[in-house]
């Protein structure tokens, strides 16, 4: 038994009381019949449901003014529902401790992950990078190993002229590859023609590498014996210009003179002029003049 506080005089006392006994009063009910559609609270019920509780305030006034205190009982099955509430509460604790740990847990293996992704890119970026290095340097010595073999002297093609066109092509997109080309034609071919001018294209290639020796060496084997091409002018004024390069005046004046003599006649205006350039540059004597002819 538990007699009713004085706290419980006022309206809002009454209204938790009157809920108490409501639920307490339909419990069984409920539990004997099918669920009840649940009430609209509209204006009119709101209404009435002020007008009981301010009856029952008269009521519970009266009565505790009369001596006679208002006593109430707590249905058992509310008392077993609060219990199963208090149960509950404690449970949703429990389970909202768990979500708060595992949503930690949660966020430190996202961390680790994110962690653990970029050490992963970092290590496949390194691999990469150590791949790349291992297979630059396979290919490097693979060509230092073809660079550095001895020239061969067989024929790639069968044919002169068409080792000769395959070497000036490479050696117009890989030097030093069409450097050993074109060796390998003077090796192939000797005393040939195309081995002459694969010499004046060597030559050139060793400008280009700033070997004015062995320019020197391959124009003066490709004008063994002056011979009568076309591009045997041009190459005339290369191997000046590489003696002069190497310091030697002296022959690079001569190898001029002996353009004059034997293809300045013949060489376009523009070889002609390059001549006289490289004869003023290198400071060379004038070529003497040619003796006048007698009328006839």
């Amino acid at each position: 038994m538990l007699k009713l506080p004085a706290a419980l005089r006022t309206r809002n006392a009454l209204v938790s009381v009157l809920g108490v006994i409501l639920i307490a009063g339909t419990t069984t009910v409920v539990a004997q019949t099918a669920p009840l559609e649940p009430i609209q609270w509209d204006k009119r019920r709101l209404d009435q449901l002020d007008r009981n509780v301010r009856r029952l305030e008269r009521a519970v006034t009266q009565r505790n003014a009369a001596g006679q205190p208002v006593i109430i009982e707590p249905d058992p099955e509310v008392v077993a529902l609060q219990g199963r509430v208090g149960l509950m509460d404690r449970r949703l604790a429990d389970m909202e401790a768990t979500v708060q740990r595992v949503n930690g847990d949660l966020e430190r293996l996202t961390f680790q992950l994110d962690e653990a992704t970029r050490d992963n890119g970092a290590l496949t970026t390194r691999l990469r990078d150590a791949e790349g290095r291992i297979r630059a340097m396979e290919e490097a010595a693979a060509r230092a190993a073809e660079l550095s073999a001895p020239i061969p002297t067989t024929s790639p093609t069968g044919d002169a002229a068409r080792d000769l066109a395959a070497a000036a092509r490479l050696a117009a997109s890989d030097p030093a590859r069409g450097d050993r080309a074109l060796q390998t034609v003077i090796a192939a071919w000797p005393e040939t023609p195309q081995a002459r001018e694969a010499s004046s294209r060597l030559g050139d290639l060793r400008v280009s590498a700033g070997d004015h020796a062995g320019a020197v060496s391959a124009y003066a084997a490709a004008l063994r014996g002056w011979p009568a091409t076309p591009w045997a002018p041009a190459t005339t004024l290369e191997l000046a210009n590489a003696l002069n390069a190497s310091d030697r005046k002296t022959q690079a004046c001569t190898a001029l003179t002996e353009f004059g003599r034997r293809y300045a006649e013949a060489a376009a205006p523009a070889v002609r002029a390059r001549a006289a350039e490289a004869r003023t540059r290198i400071g060379c004597a004038a070529p003497a003049a040619a003796p006048a002819r007698r009328p006839g």
